[in-house]
């Protein structure tokens, strides 16, 4: 664990409330991963076994085959599919040296449970995506 991991995690909404000791505890469970580019993270109508919050590089998200949207460092994503148990929504692929911040879904519920403030970031942010996806003016 170091300090750049803890300022990265810091910098991302999801975890600006959390304190040091909860942030470190976060570190503990998660796991640094490189993905090779062009590699698929995680692919649509998979099941779900991880959240990856992105450290570095960039992550295509493509729906049927068709590129729908781009996340970059500080973004995150497969949070849906551990929140409602269905399979993945999308296809993700790394691009530019993705790395990212994973926990296995086992310790994301428990991350969940011990700290409510990110479930309601999280939800936060799920609102906004469907309101771009559905072209809402208020998104």
């Amino acid at each position: 664990m170091t300090d750049d991991q803890l300022r990265a995690l810091r910098a991302v909404p999801l975890f600006r409330g959390f304190s040091d000791r909860a942030l470190k505890k976060v570190l503990e469970i998660s796991k640094e991963v490189s993905h090779p580019d062009g590699k698929n993270v995680l692919e649509e109508d998979a099941s779900a076994v991880g959240f990856h919050m992105i450290l570095d590089g960039n992550a295509e998200i493509s729906v049927d085959g068709k590129v729908v949207g781009m996340f970059g460092p500080g973004e995150y994503f497969g949070e849906m599919s551990l929140i409602d148990g269905k399979p993945r929504s999308a296809t993700v692929t790394a691009e530019n040296g993705l790395r990212t911040l994973s926990i296995p879904a086992w310790n994301f519920d428990r991350v969940m449970l011990e700290h409510p403030e990110m479930m309601r970031a999280m939800l936060e942010v799920l609102c906004a995506r469907v309101r771009r996806l559905e072209g809402s003016p208020r998104s």
